[in-house]
């Protein structure tokens, strides 16, 4: 048994087994801790200034997500010409910056929800850079055999912020009435404290970035944008491989996937919950998605769990639109999470073994379009279904959305990949086509 349990460990770790790649991942651990605090008690600011409102949720969401929408093909493009460290440390430097300005305008009461939706838009901005030049880093600091094993550490460490982060709110805000609300727990001026904690924790990312012999990348392009993006097209255009996984990832991100208004409206609204329980069912969330990551980890293969995870993510959202309160919500959000998981960590894996190198950073542009960029118009979507004064009410609203992920999932059942492609033989097929 013994002898299992080590081989386990070596074949879900085996990428932390190469030293940058490691330092990398512990200093994005930490900063993402403080960043899912920050998420989490943005989301209940938002419902607190706007008085329980979904649509004010599903709008600063909108605000967020919406440069991913408009500059991914863009920010792809930038990626595959400049080099990476540039780009990562200027996102990081602006997200400490608007974290910083939302944590001083709570602490002193001036906050709005106007300047939260600014703030938001900015910092996705930023997050439009950096998603795609993240997920192009990988394969700078580990070989290709364990490219499947790093994508699926990276998964696992955003998730473990986030059962941590979003478990330590609970814990911060409280902290936040003593220290920074003078005892008064209506205070606005609380929930100030999580903000200053991830100014502080930006500190590890950014001397590791400073600090980490990125490998040199010969030949980055000098012709124009506009041709580099055209060529990412193409690419994905004629890859089926690629172009089916992205388009099931972008439906499900469409209905599915916006759990960052799911769980904040169901826990304060359908619930009637508060802070602590908020925090719970976030992060039962968060433990369900770092089981998902840890599985695919020890998984050589990441097409086979492809529909799989899309499975249980559909049914187990059903399940969720039934329960009848917040305690029994928290292990069908577990589950909702490990289906998630199963599912992007298989998508992103797939593209990333199928893509050729100097293609990387477009594509994955293009999978971060659909993956994140899906976000405005699926919080509308989602905001609009759940509201409880809504045609259909929460629990109503819900089931559609999975219904809608559903249909998604049957349309492209046949068309999603079974097998995993070489790059060099993608790209052959990609240029003849």
């Amino acid at each position: 048994m013994f002898a299992r349990v080590g081989e386990w460990r070596i074949n879900t770790f085996r990428a932390l087994q190469h030293p940058n790649y490691r330092r990398y991942w512990f200093s994005q651990l930490l900063s993402l801790v403080g960043s899912w605090m920050q998420a989490t008690a943005q989301q209940y600011l938002v419902l607190e200034l706007s008085g329980g409102s979904s649509s004010a949720l599903g709008l600063v969401t909108v605000a967020q997500f919406t440069p991913s929408l408009l500059l991914s093909l863009f920010a792809g493009a930038v990626v595959d010409r400049v080099p990476r460290r540039r780009v990562l440390m200027t996102t990081q430097i602006v997200l400490l910056i608007t974290g910083l300005i939302l944590a001083v305008t709570t602490h002193l009461g001036v906050v709005s929800l106007p300047l939260v939706m600014v703030l938001a838009f900015v910092s996705g901005c930023a997050n439009a850079f950096d998603m795609p030049a993240r997920q192009s880093m990988v394969v700078d600091f580990v070989p290709r055999e364990a490219v499947t094993n790093a994508v699926a550490l990276n998964s696992l460490s955003f998730n473990v912020s986030r059962t941590l982060g979003q478990a330590l709110f609970g814990v911060v805000a409280v902290l936040g009435i003593r220290l920074l609300a003078g005892g008064d727990a209506t205070n606005i001026a609380r929930l100030a404290f999580p903000f200053y904690l991830n100014v502080v924790s930006f500190a590890a990312v950014l001397y590791v970035l400073a600090t980490l012999p990125f490998p040199a990348r010969p030949g980055l392009r000098r012709g124009k944008v506009a041709d580099d993006i055209r060529e990412g097209l193409r690419y994905v255009r004629g890859t089926p491989t690629v172009r089916n996984v992205m388009l099931l990832v972008g439906a499900l991100s469409l209905t599915v996937i916006n759990f960052n208004v799911i769980i904040p409206y169901f826990a304060r609204v359908v619930y009637g919950e508060r802070e602590a329980a908020f925090g719970l069912l976030s992060a039962s969330f968060g433990v369900g998605a770092m089981g998902g990551a840890l599985w695919q980890a020890s998984k050589p293969n990441p097409v086979r769990n492809l529909r799989l995870g899309a499975i249980i993510l559909i049914v187990s959202t059903i399940v969720l639109a039934l329960v009848p309160g917040s305690a029994l919500a928290v292990p069908v959000l577990a589950a909702c999470g490990f289906g998630m998981l199963t599912l992007l960590v298989s998508a992103n894996s797939t593209v990333q073994l199928t893509i050729p190198d100097h293609l990387r950073g477009r594509v994955m542009s293009l999978y971060s379009f659909v993956l994140v960029g899906m976000g405005p118009p699926g919080a509308l979507l989602s905001s609009a279904l759940i509201n409880k004064d809504g045609p259909l009410g929460s629990r109503w609203g819900l089931i559609v959305l999975a219904a809608l992920g559903s249909l998604a999932l049957l349309m492209l059942w046949r068309r999603l990949p079974r097998t995993l492609e070489e790059p060099k033989a993608a790209a052959a097929d990609w240029s003849g086509s």
